[in-house]
This record gives structure tokens, C-alpha cells and sequence, in this order.
């Protein structure tokens, strides 16, 4: 019997709401979320909840909407003068305690973004992010392993693209996450983002798209593993990675792909 009718408190009895969820209200000038933004992209956070009024989630902001706007607009007019209200998304997905994991991850799939609220005992609203559920699958047992996971077009990206064919790549394949051609190392949205704050200003006086990538950026390196690992060791070697990105011979395994696994009638939660 497949785990995805399990309610998420039930698979998480100890952390389901420990974390916190950062907001940003509405108002706010987008130099402003983007500084945040650099913190907490690819963590258990992973994004900000937008709010209005007495701290109401109206809606979430993350590192796609940052580069899907910085594409149209690579000026520092848009950090500047663009409020978070102008370009946040309003399909912020609100759990309860009966949320089950089938039900958080068929919304997921629909929205293609691995965040959610939900109401903790403080008043608040604490995180579920993709991250988190690595934590379900460190606490699984499946003879599931890498090598059955869903093949996918690997992503890359060669030294001299432009910075504009680089968020092109990402638009176009939906993915926060890009290879180096022929290497082991990735550049992020998260990369993206914090270079543009730290390193160019918000975009005073930079041409940013035309700059080619080697002009410009530092890469991370991802991990690669070439032992067949099953579901429960590849989440536990995740969730402890600052950034989780795991290369096995010709395949990339970011939290993501471990989310849609768990949805297999080959998994046994034990807690």
C-alpha cells in the first residue's frame, strides 16, 4: 500500500511544523526579496509567502519569478520600482493536518513548484518544501534505487553562453538547475540571484544578459555517487547537503525527483 495515504503530520510526527515559513509583505520592493531570496532558495524554506493586511498569505515569490521578470526586464529599474505584489504568484497551496502526501504531491504537480504552508500553534504558518520530504524518505524503507528513477533530459550549458541563453535554458526546460557541458559543476537560479545582488549591483550600469558566463559566475560542484544507491540512502546524503544535486553515471537526482518517488507502492514508512 502506497505511503500517499498517509497524512503528512503522520509522516513527519516530530518536524511537521518546525519550520518556520519567511514572509515578505506585498508593498515590498523587489531588491528587498531578492536579498531574502538568496538565503533561503534551495533550503527547507525554499520560498517567501507573500502577505497583505494583519499578515494574511495572499500568494508566494521565488527564484522563477525572479528570473522569468529579470529576462524581460534586466534593468535596475525593475529591483527598484517593481513591488512583489506585481509579479508573485497567487497559487500559494495552504495544508491542514489531514493533508495527505498523495494529495500535497498531485497539487505539486500541477503548480510545479515543491512549496506549501500550514498553519502551526504559534498563529503562524510553517514550510513544507521539497527539501522536507527528503526527511520522508531518509525514514522509508524500498529496495527502490537510483537506477530505476525516471530517465530525463540532463540540461547543460556550454562557457560561452550569454547570461540570456542561460535563463533561456531554464524557462524553456522548467528547471532551477543547469550543468556545465561536460563537467560536474551547475549554475542555479540561487547563483543567478545572488550574483546579481552582490556582485552587479541589482544591475547599475551592467549590460547583465549580454555578459557571457565566464565573464560572470561561480559555479558549485554537484555530488557524484557511483554506487547504486536505494531510496533511503540517497535522501539521507541529500538532506544534509547545503545545496542537493547528485549526478549517478548519466542521470541528475535533485529533492524534486525523490518527491515524485515516494509516490511508488514499493516504499514502507517506518518512522
Amino acid at each position: 500500500m502506497s505511503i500517499t495515504s498517509k497524512t503528512l503530520q503522520e509522516l513527519l510526527p516530530l518536524t511537521f511544523t518546525s519550520t518556520p515559513a519567511v514572509s515578505i509583505r506585498k508593498e515590498n520592493k523587489m531588491w528587498v526579496a531578492t536579498g531574502m531570496l538568496i538565503h533561503y532558495l534551495e533550503s527547507f524554506t525554499d520560498s517567501l509567502v507573500v502577505t497583505e493586511g494583519d499578515e494574511v498569505p495572499i500568494g508566494v515569490i521565488g527564484g522563477k519569478e525572479i528570473i522569468e521578470n529579470i529576462y524581460k526586464n534586466p534593468t535596475s529599474n525593475f529591483f527598484d520600482n517593481t513591488t512583489v505584489e506585481e509579479i508573485f504568484d497567487k497559487d500559494l497551496v495552504i495544508l491542514s493536518e489531514a493533508s495527505t502526501l498523495g494529495e500535497l504531491l498531485t497539487t505539486w504537480k500541477s503548480t510545479r513548484r515543491a512549496f506549501s504552508i500550514i498553519p502551526n500553534h504559534l498563529g503562524g504558518y510553517s514550510a513544507i518544501s521539497g527539501r522536507k520530504l527528503l526527511e520522508i524518505g531518509a525514514n522509508c524503507v524500498s529496495d527502490f534505487t537510483i537506477s530505476e528513477f525516471p530517465t530525463k533530459n540532463v540540461v547543460s550549458f556550454e562557457k560561452d553562453n550569454s547570461i540570456k541563453e542561460i535563463i533561456e535554458l531554464m524557462l524553456k526546460n522548467n528547471t532551477r538547475k543547469l550543468l556545465l557541458k561536460d563537467t560536474n559543476y551547475f549554475i542555479s537560479d540561487r547563483l543567478l540571484i545572488e550574483s546579481i545582488a552582490k556582485d552587479f549591483d541589482f544591475f547599475r550600469d551592467v549590460k547583465f544578459l549580454e555578459r557571457k558566463f565566464e565573464e560572470s559566475f561561480k559555479l558549485e560542484e554537484t555530488v557524484k555517487v557511483s554506487k547504486d544507491l536505494n531510496l533511503t540512502e540517497i535522501s539521507k546524503m541529500m538532506y544534509v547537503m547545503p545545496h542537493p544535486y547528485v549526478i549517478f553515471r548519466d542521470q541528475v537526482i535533485t529533492p524534486w525527483d525523490i518527491c515524485m518517488i515516494l509516490e511508488s507502492d514499493r516504499i514502507e514508512f517506518m518512522g
